[in-house]
């Protein structure tokens, strides 16, 4: 007879990680599960359970395996398309929301799953949002999340600024591909299974947040903010870019790491 206690205990996957896919398998809550852990399973649930197992000993993601990740509260659709939310980037939902003028009107780049400007159109109902990506899938993954969470944002396709014409932006914002190429973190954990170009700029690490500060000091209102996530050693980098292009009361945030994690600056 195979329960879930035994089952688990002997996925060979740590506890939490096998508890989510028993409980993903099995349709049900944690609480269902630990008061059930000593009834035997059915076969098909354990054939399931053991083929999402494997896969998470070859190290993919959990959150691909569940097809869900919690950003700010919230459930978000996630795949091998777009990057897995984390937790440090609430960070930059925040400031956005401190920094957004009632009515502002709101710009997402390189937008992936969609978690930032849906938790801002969530969080603040009075924010006009758009959001753009470069890759269809991650928008087809947007999309889903915006409509699950009834969230009116447009999204549309577009590399950085291009398909954006003229419009201007009281508010802009963006968790951009940051790391360096060849840091060795590409080859490890999650990061091997997650969209590469949604990683790194396959140079300095800096490049997309170059084109950002350029294309917002024409696309930004007078006294707007543009804030933008980046590596932990990237503050004095970005501080000095949005320096060079006019941006004023430039300045980074930690995260509760203590890590650098978010700049910003003002257009004046």
């Amino acid at each position: 007879m195979t329960t879930a206690r035994t089952l688990i205990a002997e996925s060979g996957i740590d506890r939490v990680d096998a508890r989510l896919l028993l409980q993903q398998v099995l349709g049900v809550n944690r609480a269902w599960l630990m008061a059930h852990d000593d009834e035997p399973l059915a076969d098909d649930a354990i054939a399931r359970f053991a083929a999402l197992a494997t896969r998470r000993r070859a190290g993919e993601p959990v959150a691909y395996l569940l097809g869900v990740r919690e950003f700010y509260s919230r459930d978000f659709a996630v795949g091998p398309g777009v990057l897995i939310p984390r937790p440090e980037t609430e960070l930059l939902v925040e400031l956005a929301l401190a920094r957004a003028p009632q009515g502002a009107v709101v710009l997402d780049l390189g937008t992936g799953s969609g978690c930032i400007p849906v938790t801002l159109k969530l969080e603040r109902p009075d924010l006009i949002v758009s959001a753009v990506d470069i890759s269809t899938d991650a928008l087809a993954i947007a999309a889903r999340n915006a409509a699950a969470l009834d969230a009116d944002i447009v999204l549309r396709q577009s590399d950085w600024y291009a398909a954006l014409a003229d419009a201007q932006f009281d508010l802009i914002v963006s968790n951009p591909p940051y790391i360096v190429a060849g840091d060795a973190h590409l080859t490890q954990g999650d990061l091997r299974f997650e969209p590469i170009d949604a990683l790194t700029d396959h140079a300095d690490g800096l490049a997309h947040i170059r084109a950002i500060i350029a294309g917002a000091t024409a696309r930004l209102s007078a006294g707007g903010w543009l804030l933008f996530e980046h590596g932990y050693d990237q503050g004095p980098a970005s501080r000095a870019l949005l320096a060079a292009a006019g941006f004023v009361e430039a300045q980074t945030w930690t995260d509760l790491a203590g890590l650098d994690r978010v700049s910003g600056g003002i257009r004046p």
